[in-house]
């Protein structure tokens, strides 16, 4: 694989068990690679090992006053200067290309794996996390797998090298060849401790860079609040402790850099001591000094290769241990495994809550936690939840959960093993449980548009250009979702005065939140999935804008099964069937109006009643009629009622 192939058509199944095995697997997988760069790494040192030999030889030519031997001294030194520069070249490049191919393949694995697992991922491993494994752990990894084959070729040479010394000069190449060993593996004892200390500065460095992204997401709110410093002065503590774990952990590498500069000095020391006394001995020429001794010299070269690699372990171990967490990530499934891929149609139902949303119906679903209203979005998406965790309530269906080994869980332990985890009933399309499905098919028949969805930058005929039906025209949606205000305000920065060839800016920061609302909620009318589910799609809008994009969805979506998250009075108003969700359960079904009249825990949410307000209203419930002889339905109640009048 070359960097212009990237990327790769399969990355491949990884072995996320540990992070050494997916090191191991990492490597294998570059195997090609690796052995193109031992090759060119070979050539490379052994041209450096062998320089030392043609000095000696010019040396001695010199010491003989030998002409000839001199010029083929000189020729030698040439020879092996071109192989020198060549391997290095080549080197380079295919230690360079190892380490971004392999970079790419964890970022392609890492990328696949968050979107078969969607918002669930967030729900099992921090945010921060993944972000940290697809930005920065994966430089550190590729650093590994680049090193790995660099590593090979030094060890090989210094082999190579210390045998060429005790047959060329049995004496000094001895002493040199017991000698280097001890140099190898005199850091051996510092590791373990580097290696904790490393592992303490990338576990700071995650939290940090976790508590960066969400002060960066909520600066805006922060800053309404007076709380925008508070943030600030705990990232800068963090920050400090990431500084303080990261001067710890240098100084540790800094002694590991120390004692590899030591012990080759005393073993130089050792040698000239030694050759000296066999010089005046007359068993060494001085030309076999000045040979073992440059080789000496050289072999600090491939030796500094012993501690990167060491090095470079101990960095890419913890971020390997963080990748494997995230990809060892499994989908839940029905013990029955993956049905064909055939799309369902039919009633959307969930058996943990009871929602059931009727097939080419607009329901309107309720909820008084707006996190049990996400959860329940990515339920419905077919996103397991898993018990604890879910929906706030393990009841309702009656069914006994699914338990299924999932790989790593979201312990703070990247080491530790976790038991297995138990899965709530799956979400049925039409009486197929969405677990079932393969994740395309899944995907394809429900689609879930977040509370906060993401417009990835480029053209606006780029964000339309999704996988769809063909159903639904781009400028069907954009007017259904009350878009030609965004698309005026396009046409103005566009040349030739098309909106849909403006570039759309990062998360489409350059739009305001209720634009960046409504291209979403287009973007996902365009599929036109068989299942629409929309997470409080308006929040962001006026009402009046609002209520005409509720005759549009309605309008567009008729004949589809379409569900809406929302506490909003105007959508609600606007459904075929409203269903309350109390505590995890369904607790209502009906008409806004009807709830509105009949249902207090309904109009306290859609109302907005406070805990007084709802008190009076609960005790005429009570009794079944106010002191007026007429459903008390509040003075909140009345204006709600007059407001959808009006608008209506």
């Amino acid at each position: 694989m070359q960097i212009h192939d990237l990327p790769y058509p399969d990355p491949g199944l990884p072995d996320a068990r540990s992070g050494p095995r997916f090191l191991f697997w990492l490597g294998r997988n570059q195997l090609g690679g690796q052995l193109k760069s031992l090759a060119w790494g070979l050539l490379h040192f052994l041209s450096v090992a062998s320089l030392p030999y043609g000095v000696g030889f010019a040396v001695q030519a010199v010491v003989d006053g030998s002409g000839s031997r001199l010029a083929l001294a000189g020729g030698l030194i040439l020879l092996l200067g071109a192989a020198l520069a060549l391997g290095d070249t080549m080197l380079h490049r295919t230690a360079v290309t190892n380490w971004i191919t392999s970079a790419a393949r964890v970022q392609q694995l890492i990328a696949r794996r968050t979107a078969a697992l969607g918002a669930a991922l967030t729900r099992r491993v921090a945010a921060g996390e993944v972000i940290a494994v697809s930005t920065g752990d994966v430089e550190k990894i590729g650093w590994f797998i680049e090193a790995l084959s660099r590593f090979a070729a030094a060890a090989l040479t210094v082999v190579v090298v210390c045998v060429g010394l005790v047959l060329y000069q049995p004496a000094l190449g001895s002493v040199v060849a017991i000698g280097m060993p001890v140099l190898a593996l005199a850091i051996l004892p510092l590791l373990p401790r580097a290696t904790r200390r490393a592992d303490q500065q990338r576990e700071k460095a995650g939290r940090a860079t976790e508590l960066a992204s969400d002060t960066v997401a909520g600066l805006r709110v922060l800053r309404g609040i007076g709380g925008e410093e508070l943030f600030l002065d705990r990232y800068r503590r963090a920050s400090q402790e990431v500084r303080t774990a990261a001067v710890h952990n240098a100084r540790m590498w800094s002694l590991i850099s120390a004692v590899q500069v030591l012990l080759p000095g005393l073993l130089l020391i050792a040698v000239v001591w030694y050759g000296i006394e066999l010089a005046r001995q007359g068993r060494i020429t001085v030309g076999d000094l000045v040979t073992v001794y440059s080789a000496v010299m050289i072999l600090n070269y491939p030796l500094r290769h012993f501690a990167e690699i060491a090095m470079a372990y101990s960095f890419s171990r913890p971020s390997a241990q963080r990748a494997a967490r995230v990809l060892s990530l499994e989908r839940v499934t029905e013990p029955g495994g993956l049905r064909a891929a055939e799309a369902p149609a039919g009633d959307l139902y969930d058996p943990v809550t009871g929602l059931l949303a009727p097939a080419g119906r607009l329901t309107a679903v309720v909820c008084g936690d707006p996190d049990l209203a996400g959860r329940l979005a990515d339920r419905l998406g077919g996103h397991p939840t898993i018990a604890g965790t879910g929906t706030g309530s393990d009841k309702g269906s009656g069914t006994s959960p699914k338990t299924t080994d999932s790989g790593s869980g979201s312990g703070s332990d990247p080491d530790e093993r976790t038991a297995p985890v138990t899965a709530l009933p799956s979400v049925l399309l039409g009486g197929v449980p969405l677990d079932e499905l393969p994740l395309d098919t899944a995907r394809a028949a429900v689609l879930v548009q977040d509370k906060d969805p993401v417009l990835l930058s480029g053209t606006l005929a780029e964000l339309f250009d999704v996988p769809s039906s063909g159903s639904v025209r781009p400028e069907e949606a954009l007017t259904a979702a009350q878009c030609a205000d965004v698309l005026d305000a396009l046409s103005q920065a566009s040349l030739d005065d098309d909106p849909m060839n403006v570039r759309i800016t990062e998360r489409g920061r350059s739009l305001s939140g209720g634009q960046r609302q409504r291209l979403a909620l287009a973007r996902s009318l365009v599929t036109d999935p068989e299942a629409l589910v929309l997470d409080e799609p308006t929040s962001a809008v006026d009402s009046h804008t609002e209520a005409r994009i509720a005759d549009g969805v309605r309008a567009l979506r008729s004949g589809r099964t379409t569900v809406v998250l929302t506490s909003s009075p105007l959508l609600l108003d606007r459904a075929d069937r409203v269903v309350l969700v109390h505590d995890g359960t369904v607790a209502a079904v009906g008409e806004h109006r009807e709830l509105v009249l009949t249902e207090p825990r309904y109009r306290a949410v859609v109302t907005r009643e406070t805990d007084e307000e709802a008190a009076p209203a609960t005790q005429s419930q009570n009794g079944g009629t106010s002191l007026r002889g007429e459903p008390d339905i509040g003075d909140a109640g009345i204006e709600e009622l007059t407001e959808i009048e009006e608008t209506a």
